[in-house]
């Protein structure tokens, strides 16, 4: 089965898995998908991943996260850029994402990264995904 979005993909699931409140989900893997996990691991979206073997294939399986009252932690997960519609941002266009309580994923030139730490740096690049 080929998909045009992987990555939209990967946050279909990690959504959908939230709502139906499970407590893993897996996820076919690629390198960028290792890099998103890893951020949303760092900012306290979920609890971790792991990788798992599918055959000749990595997969990982994602822990998700909940509050106090079996909520799922990531409340809105927004993906912004599609393959039919590429959204580009200039360092300086870059702001806090609903007052700083959400966090938006970039792709820049030195890699994955959180929409403030590519602020600091100041680079720009591709917006993947906003969430809160």
């Amino acid at each position: 089965m080929s998909l045009s979005d992987p990555i939209g993909d990967m946050l279909t699931r990690i959504r959908n898995a939230g709502r139906a409140k499970h407590e893993s989900c897996v996820i076919p893997g690629s390198k960028i998908k290792r890099s998103i996990l890893e951020l949303l691991k760092e900012e306290g979206f979920i609890n971790g991943y792991e990788p798992v073997t599918n055959g000749s294939f990595e997969d990982f399986k994602v822990a998700l996260k909940y509050d106090l009252t079996k909520k799922p932690v990531i409340r809105e997960l927004v993906r912004v850029s599609k393959p039919g519609r590429r959204v580009y941002m200039k360092s300086e266009e870059i702001r806090p994402y609903k007052n700083n309580m959400g966090t938006m994923i970039l792709s820049t030139s030195k890699g994955i990264m959180t929409g403030k730490k590519a602020r600091k740096l100041r680079v720009g690049g591709e917006v993947i995904c906003k969430l809160s």
